[in-house]
């Protein structure tokens, strides 16, 4: 028996073995104890060994067979100057009520000291007193790493400056730190159990092929940003969100039992915008050097008008019109305008210069040979623009699509114009007309970075316009 010690056909009675027992009744002891992760040993009360189980061997590398019988550790286990204090602090346990816990040096075979921490307590025997002790015993690095371990996953849940989330085989939330639950607009027990489609709007999808992913293979090699969207009460917040994923396994089973998967998240979407920001810029800058390259092969000035306007259209725009300010000379209707008093902005007449094709892909073109003024409405952003002598955006706003288009249509726009932004053309101190870049409604409504750009891009054009002759209103 490897766990305790047997004689002849009687079985010693050990420190939980409060009366004689059938011999299976001490086979099953041993093999209880020898199956226990716990390195375990008991003394009876002459502090003879009687119990050895099979962590104890792992441990010190002495066997059940060279351990039971011998009386203490002294000589064997433990250095003979350290022997009468190792045996004083076990056989204290005899006397004391409930565990004590001691930690100590102990020698393995081989010669080798292991730092041990012990939890030690009496047993008594049927008349009350004490019999014998029972001990058990760790290394000191093995309970280290777990105290470490458990205050590791209490500071990622509590403490933690990024968002934790443990979910289960049904890819729902079960356990989520303070800062994830923040991050998803929630509290951290109203997310639990909840599917992630009604936390997230958008990249739920992406988010849980990753999470199958990790349930099915394992932790991918590197993390992955997701864009998502977070369902608020007025609204959705995007977000980029750089993710990391871990499967859990059960660590009491020979073989990993699943038990979900954690997802570990930091918000990084500030510094993913200023990257974007950042490349928005430059790409900008390589269009307008390659516009003055193109446009300076010209042998038209007006040709260069359209070059500049389809390089500035490359990402930023679906339409661009130009329209130059009428010659109020010979436009008799606006001189009756100005004998009739009419205001400054009725007065403006603009001609329809060049133009993206509607409705179709294509170079800007051309056009307002005929010198026909556009009918643009009193307060039309193009006549704001030019009035102002600087930007004006205008958008169709939260309307439906039939609304939409007439919005469009009216303004003398292509019908899927959704997002306009008109910057003046000005050259040597006089405004020759206006630029207007129009976006669709899939897209994002102009900013004030685009209307720098559309500033700069509209500064090349009225310089090629006023190579071209055009001329406009004076200051």
């Amino acid at each position: 028996m490897s766990a305790s010690r047997r004689s002849g056909t009687t079985d010693e009675v050990g420190p939980d073995e409060p009366g004689r027992e059938s011999p299976g009744g001490s086979d099953l002891l041993a093999a209880l104890l020898d199956g226990m992760d716990a390195a375990l040993c008991a003394f009876d009360a002459d502090a003879v060994v009687t119990h050895w189980n099979r962590e104890a061997e792992r441990i010190l590398g002495w066997t059940a067979a060279e351990a039971v019988g011998r009386r203490g550790f002294a000589g064997w286990a433990v250095r003979g100057a350290d022997a009468a204090e190792v045996e004083a602090r076990l056989t204290s346990a005899m006397e004391a009520s409930g565990r004590q816990v001691h930690e100590f040096a102990l020698l393995t075979k081989d010669g080798g000291r292991v730092l041990v921490r012990t939890q030690s307590a009496a047993v008594r025997g049927p008349d009350g007193k004490p019999a014998g002790v029972y001990c058990a015993f760790s290394e000191v690095h093995t309970q280290i790493d777990l105290e470490r371990s458990i205050a590791l996953s209490e500071a990622l849940l509590e403490e933690a400056s990024w968002g934790v989330v443990l979910v289960d085989a049904d890819l729902r939330p079960t356990v989520v730190n303070a800062h994830a639950a923040k991050a998803l607009g929630t509290g951290r027990t109203s997310v639990l159990g909840r599917p992630l489609g009604e936390l997230l709007a958008q990249g739920v999808e992406e988010l849980e092929s990753a999470l199958t992913h990790v349930l099915a293979e394992g932790a991918p090699p590197a993390p992955a940003e997701i864009w998502v969207s977070v369902r608020e009460p007025k609204g959705e917040r995007r977000r980029c969100w750089r993710c990391g994923f871990v499967r859990l396994a059960s660590p009491l089973a020979e073989e990993p039992v699943p038990l979900g998967a954690g997802w570990l998240f930091q918000d990084v979407t500030e510094a993913r915008q200023s990257e974007q920001e950042a490349s928005l810029v430059r790409f900008r800058a390589q269009q307008l050097h390659r516009a003055a390259r193109a446009a300076a092969e010209c042998e038209d000035p007006a040709e260069a008008v359209t070059v500049h306007l389809d390089f500035a259209l490359a990402g930023f725009a679906d339409h661009a019109l130009i329209d130059r300010v009428a010659d109020r000379a010979a436009d008799a209707a606006d001189a009756a305008d100005e004998a009739e008093g009419a205001e400054s902005a009725g007065r403006v007449r603009l001609v329809r210069i060049a133009a993206t094709p509607s409705g179709a892909p294509g170079p800007s073109r051309l056009a307002g040979q005929a010198g026909l003024p556009v009918r643009y409405g009193p307060g039309h952003p193009a006549l704001r623009c030019v009035e102002r002598a600087g930007s004006v955006r205008a958008d169709s706003g939260a309307v439906t699509a039939p609304e939409a288009r007439a919005w469009a249509v009216s303004r003398q726009w292509p019908a899927d114009a959704a997002h306009a932004l008109c910057t003046v053309l000005r050259s040597r101190g006089r405004t020759l007309g206006a630029v207007t870049f129009l976006r669709g409604p899939g897209r994002n409504a102009f900013e004030r970075p685009d209307a720098m750009y559309a500033e700069d891009v509209a500064l090349r054009i009225a310089t090629a316009l006023d190579l071209a002759g055009v001329t406009g209103q004076p200051e």
